[in-house]
């Protein structure tokens, strides 16, 4: 199907509109003609348009003004300008400085005027399969894009479940911990990304369990010393594992893994960090973790009730968590326990 460009034509002068649109006539093009520039300039807000006409000298808005105006929202239809002033290389230079594609003399020429016309309305035609092209390709881009991007949630999701297949952990337990860490996280951080980044980085935090032992990862009864020595070296696993990886969501994983364990009194491990030294990504899953796990069934204990749990919270904020993310965690409660109620263990 061939769509006929749309012209648009400004002249005070009617005959001179008239003379245009019969030039134009064996053109197939589509014109629309105005002697008020101020009605053309409405129009053109809100009509795609091919090319513009537009005549300098007119009472309530020159061709140059007119072109100032259009460029003010349209920085790519042409524009032609046509003037009966010959002589004047001024007025060609402020138009073109205004914007105009061309500049055409009075009386017009018939095959002249049709040339330019076709060349410019070619050009337009290319401009906007070019500018097509460009929008589909970079809709291609976005879509390739996001493929990746599922993968990679994909291989987060893969590898925070690696761990539950190790531990006593459920797959539940670690999907809550990701929405405990997300609730708090909007709290603290206003980047959509960051937040979005510490929700698809928290079920990592115990990747690194994949390198203890059975035999006393396990274990239904109290570890001996040695063996809590053996357990918590899967921060430092989870952080080599995952350290070196290019992915930002890894990478957040790795300093997750890593310093999780930290307390704020600077009592945690594996570096006994204290206070904002600790990661923040790292305080907030500390929190999310240790609540979570008290309200879970382990083969070493019962659960315990949202209350205790909460309050054991609250009674370790200035010496195993960070206060702010506790008092965030305080008013965030009764989100959090709908969280749990919703995500139960299978």
């Amino acid at each position: 199907m061939n769509v006929k460009h749309k012209v648009v034509s400004i002249d005070d002068n009617k005959l001179n509109l008239m003379l245009i649109e019969s030039m134009l006539v064996n053109m197939d093009v589509e014109i629309v003609s105005f002697i008020s520039p101020t009605k053309a300039y409405e129009y053109c807000l809100e009509n795609d348009t091919d090319l513009i006409l537009v005549d300098y000298m007119m009472p309530d808005l020159d061709g140059i003004s007119f072109i100032k105006k259009i460029r003010t929202t349209d920085k790519e239809v042409p524009i032609i300008m046509i003037t009966a002033i010959d002589d004047d290389d001024s007025i060609k230079t402020k138009a073109l400085e205004a914007g105009a594609t061309e500049f055409l003399n009075k009386p017009l020429k018939l095959y002249e005027f049709q040339v330019r016309v076709k060349n410019i309305l070619a050009l337009r035609r290319h401009q906007v399969l070019l500018k097509d092209r460009a929008a589909h390709l970079q809709n291609e881009v976005e879509k390739a894009t996001n493929q990746i991007v599922d993968r990679e949630i994909e291989t987060l999701s893969i590898l925070g479940k690696a761990s539950e297949y190790k531990d006593t952990e459920t797959g539940a337990h670690i999907n809550r911990v990701a929405l405990y860490a997300k609730i708090i996280g909007s709290e603290l951080i206003d980047d959509e990304d960051m937040i979005n980044t510490l929700y698809r980085s928290a079920p990592l935090h115990d990747i690194g369990k994949i390198g203890i032992p059975d035999n006393i990862l396990l274990k239904p009864a109290a570890l001996t010393s040695e063996e809590f020595d053996v357990i918590k070296t899967h921060t430092c696993i989870g952080y080599r594992m995952l350290s070196d990886a290019k992915s930002k969501y890894l990478q957040a994983g790795a300093i997750i893994a890593n310093s999780h364990h930290e307390k704020w009194d600077g009592s945690g491990y594996p570096n006994s960090l204290k206070g904002d030294k600790i990661p923040l990504f790292g305080r907030i899953v500390a929190v999310c973790d240790v609540f979570d796990a008290l309200i879970s069934v382990r083969p070493y204990k019962k659960a315990w009730s949202l209350k205790d749990a909460s309050e054991y919270i609250t009674s370790q904020s200035g010496t195993m968590f960070d206060p702010n993310i506790v008092k965030i965690f305080e008013n965030k409660l009764d989100e959090i326990n709908n969280i749990y109620l919703k995500n139960q263990d299978e």
